[in-house]
């Protein structure tokens, strides 16, 4: 779950100062070593799942409030006065209010899970000077990863290769159109997602070209992590 994002944010920073930053080397990547104690300090790179809840305790919160109690206590009193149009509408208000906070969160569990079915199982990075294949679990902050046509992004990256490099990033910004990528641009800190061309983030995917980034950021610290907890 490890994040490397810095003050000024890291896709307005040069490649040079990305690097210094992550204590990583462009070329040789991590040593084994360094990967399995950042790993053992950061966790792992995943999208974490909340735990089940049931349905009758999704209703029971959207009950939970104040203002929701009031209106309740509120159709109560007007039934008890015989006012039972009110009684009936104020009780129906209450209902949707229900059903619709409860099909809100199921459609954020359901999010979330197909996030992680966008996830990458695997991830090509250099490590200790070689080209290695690993888990994307495993990936953690200062890593290089080469990416080609065909891969999902399997981390947050500040990119610092580009060859005609295309990535698609529907999954974000909404957006089909895949988005040229440039490693030696700079970018504003406050540009949106959609325009720090400089970038790749994790479950969008490289439509054309090739190129290599460094991890910034892992697991629900990522752009899209950080969309799963909303």
């Amino acid at each position: 779950m490890a994040t490397a994002n810095a003050q000024p944010p890291w896709h307005s920073r040069s490649i040079e100062e990305i690097a210094a930053h992550l204590n990583t080397e462009l070329n040789s990547g991590l040593t084994a070593a360094e990967a399995q104690s950042r790993l053992a300090r950061d966790g792992h790179n995943e999208l974490r799942e909340r735990p089940a809840v049931p349905f009758w305790k999704k209703v029971v919160a959207q009950l939970n409030s104040f203002v929701v109690i009031l209106l309740i206590v509120a159709s109560v009193v007007s039934a008890v006065l015989g006012d039972t149009v009110e009684a009936v509408v104020i009780m129906a208000i209450v209902v949707l209010n229900a059903v619709l906070g409860v099909v809100q969160e199921n459609r954020a569990e359901q999010a979330l899970a197909a996030l992680k079915k966008m996830a990458a199982p695997d991830a090509t990075v250099i490590r200790d000077g070689s080209r290695q294949r690993i888990p994307a679990r495993e990936l953690v902050a200062g890593d290089v990863v080469v990416l080609e046509a065909g891969n999902f992004v399997p981390a947050d990256l500040r990119l610092v290769e580009s060859a005609n490099l295309q990535i698609e990033e529907a999954a974000l910004t909404g957006e089909s159109v895949p988005v040229q990528k440039h490693a030696t641009a700079l970018i504003d800190e406050g540009k949106p997602i959609g325009d720090r061309k400089n970038a790749a983030y994790m479950s969008t995917m490289v439509t054309y070209g090739r190129g290599k980034g460094v991890v910034v950021a892992t697991g629900m610290q990522t752009q899209i992590g950080l969309i799963a907890e909303m």
